[in-house]
């Protein structure tokens, strides 16, 4: 590998880091170009083939999953390495679980970061050299969730066998962190699409105003700032598989747009005069009762109909509770072979603490927990003194009429007085009723903006 043929784009808002890392790297013999915004990334990107980028994390900046799929939507095979401080680790983790190569905490050694750097760029050349590879290690980033022995999973994965093959667009429902995009993966790559590409779209986060460009893609001169043609998640998805998250969310305009493209299989680029064929295997996922929102006028009924040919519902983790140990021996394996680590033990204590835990986070919340244990435990049997403390009592008082659940109570609707109570009754502070409540302070946000309890 000749460094001198290799493009590192570096960005970094602390110019002082900026600097650092950029000199770190041309010391290594690399092509390297600075960057102070993710514009700036992008249109490296669009003007010549990038190998990698080093991102570095600034305090209260969480852009790094954004910069990623921004990135790869132009070229798929850029690596990412992630360099940031202590307090930046938790959305590091996430964003190693989206892609990105590693994550070094700052000040960053010259020697570790050039290791670090050189690594990803073999695994790039290995992907490029072999497309079976991109998708085995593809497969390696996500543990496996069809582990256990319950009922509710075993339906789940024959229902999953039986239509892979089919095209046939497919629900995945359930609450958050019960894995709809690992199942969603998984049925991409048992598909006769698994060459293709796997596009994942959070619709939740798309803005009314650039919903169709987002989806359809816009040419050159379509609207303001529209200085190049720009490919939609449809064509980035092309003989391969669009994954809608939190379809649920979407804006009434996107949710028009989307059932115009499943009943006619054709789109229009935005400022184009000419339509594309849609040739994409759509998956949706929702954590919420879209039914009742389309009973409610907030989900389009035709819509859902066109989506809803076949349904997956994953169930909570406290529903599968015998599955707890399976899931922790795959979680064990896979984040021990990730992170470099010896296989640890865990005491039947731990296994019977855990099985008792609620999981209002789910199967993410349980493999967060047993990745930081695997990473931060150096003794080899982590124990009960490791295990999360089971919820206080205190937060759910039994003679509370607050409690009372009439019948036909969604788990939503539950979920949301729970936490309504804590915040109002137990602790008015969110990182202390995030603990109570067994969430991380991230979790309660999310749900808060999600449950709309802000």
């Amino acid at each position: 590998m000749n460094p001198e043929k290799i493009t590192i784009v570096v960005l970094d808002r602390n110019a002082a880091d900026l600097a650092a890392l950029t000199e770190s790297l041309k010391a290594g013999g690399y092509r390297v170009l600075p960057a102070s915004s993710v514009a700036q990334v992008e249109n490296y990107a669009r003007k010549e083939p990038v190998n990698l980028v080093v991102k570095g994390f600034e305090a209260g900046r969480v852009d790094a999953i954004a910069l990623m799929r921004k990135v790869r939507a132009i070229s798929r095979d850029t690596e990412f390495v992630l360099c940031g401080q202590g307090g930046t680790i938790a959305i590091a983790v996430d964003a190693v679980h989206q892609g990105a190569f590693d994550y070094l905490v700052k000040p960053v050694e010259p020697a570790a970061l050039r290791s670090v750097v050189l690594k990803a760029l073999e695994r790039q050349a290995l992907v490029a050299e072999d497309p079976k590879l991109r998708q085995s290690l593809r497969r390696r980033a996500d543990p496996d969730v069809f582990v256990g022995t319950s009922a509710a999973m075993r339906q789940v994965a024959d229902t999953l066998a039986e239509v892979a093959t089919t095209d046939v667009p497919i629900l995945v429902t359930g609450e958050s962190g019960t894995g709809k995009e690992l199942v969603a993966r998984a049925l991409h790559e048992r598909s006769n699409r698994h060459a293709g590409p796997f596009i994942a779209i959070n619709c939740a986060g798309l803005p009314d105003s650039l919903i169709e460009s987002e989806l359809f893609g816009h040419v050159r001169g379509a609207f303001t700032n529209a200085i190049n043609d720009r490919p939609g998640a449809f064509k980035l998805a092309q003989n391969g598989t669009l994954f809608l998250d939190e379809i649920g969310d979407l804006a009434p305009k996107g949710q028009g747009d989307l059932l115009r493209v499943l009943e006619d299989g054709v789109y229009r680029p935005v400022g184009s005069p000419e339509t594309v064929r849609a040739n994409v295997r759509i998956v949706a996922a929702s954590n919420r009762d879209l039914a009742r929102l389309a009973n409610e006028g907030r989900f389009r009924s035709d819509l859902l109909y066109r989506l809803n040919i076949v349904e997956l519902f994953l169930p909570p983790l406290r529903a599968r509770v015998e599955d707890i140990p399976a899931l922790i021996e795959s979680f064990n394996r896979h984040f021990c072979a990730r992170h470099n680590r010896r296989p640890k033990t865990f005491t039947p204590e731990f296994i019977a603490q855990v099985t008792r835990h609620p999981w209002p986070g789910n199967i993410r919340q349980l493999r967060n927990l047993i990745e930081r244990l695997i990473v931060t435990v150096r003794a080899s049997a982590i124990g009960i003194e490791h295990a999360p403390p089971l919820p206080d009592p205190a937060v759910v008082p039994a003679d509370d009429p607050l409690l009372v659940v009439p019948r036909g109570t969604t788990l939503a609707e539950v979920e949301a007085r729970m936490i309504r109570q804590t915040l109002e009754k137990v602790t008015s502070q969110r990182s202390e009723a995030a603990r109570l409540l067994g969430l991380s302070r991230r979790a309660l946000h999310y749900k808060l903006k999600a449950l709309k309890l802000e």
